[in-house]
C-alpha cells in the first residue's frame, strides 16, 4: 500500500490502455450528454466535428477507470478534494486507445487533520498516436502512515 510519506512532487506513472468503441460512445451521449454529435452519426458529420465523438465527460469517466486501476487501487486513497484546470484538448473518435499518465505536482498534509495529505496531480489522457485528448489537476487525499511522525 502506497501512503503520503511514499508519494514525491515529481512521480510519474503510466496507467493502463483502452479502445473505445462506437457503441459505448453512443451509450452514454444517449444516457449522460444527447448533444447531437455525440449521438447522430449524420449529425455529427456536419459538425464542426466532421463526426461521431465522444463525450468529453465519457472520456474524463474512461481516464478515471484507468486511472484507479493502475494506481489508486494500491494506494490509500480517501478520495478526492475536486479538479482543477479540466481541459478537452482533442475528441476522442470510435477506435481510439486512451492511457493515463501522472505526474505529482504538489503534496502537503492537511491542518485540519494530520491523518490527510493532500497529494495534487496531473492527468493526461493520450491517445494512440500520443496527443494529449484530456487533462486535469486531481486533489487527492492520501491516508499517512506515520500522522503523529
Amino acid at each position: 500500500m502506497q501512503y503520503y510519506e511514499d508519494i514525491e512532487i515529481g512521480d510519474t506513472q503510466e496507467c493502463g490502455e483502452y479502445t473505445v468503441t462506437k457503441e459505448e460512445i453512443l451509450e452514454f451521449a444517449e444516457q449522460y450528454d444527447p448533444q447531437p454529435f455525440h449521438t447522430d452519426e449524420e449529425a455529427a458529420a456536419e459538425s464542426a466535428f466532421g463526426e461521431l465523438v465522444a463525450s468529453g465527460w465519457h472520456t474524463a469517466s474512461i481516464c478515471m477507470r484507468l486511472l484507479v486501476d493502475g494506481s489508486i487501487r494500491d494506494q490509500a486513497s480517501m478520495g478526492a478534494r475536486g479538479v482543477d484546470e479540466l481541459r478537452w484538448k482533442r475528441p476522442v473518435r470510435p477506435g481510439d486507445t486512451l492511457s493515463v499518465r501522472t505526474e505529482v505536482v504538489d503534496k502537503r498534509v492537511s491542518e485540519s487533520d494530520p491523518k490527510r495529505g493532500y497529494v495534487d496531480s496531473r492527468l493526461e489522457g493520450i491517445n494512440q498516436n500520443d496527443e494529449v485528448v484530456i487533462s486535469w489537476i486531481g486533489l487527492g487525499m492520501v491516508e499517512r502512515r506515520n500522522p503523529d511522525a
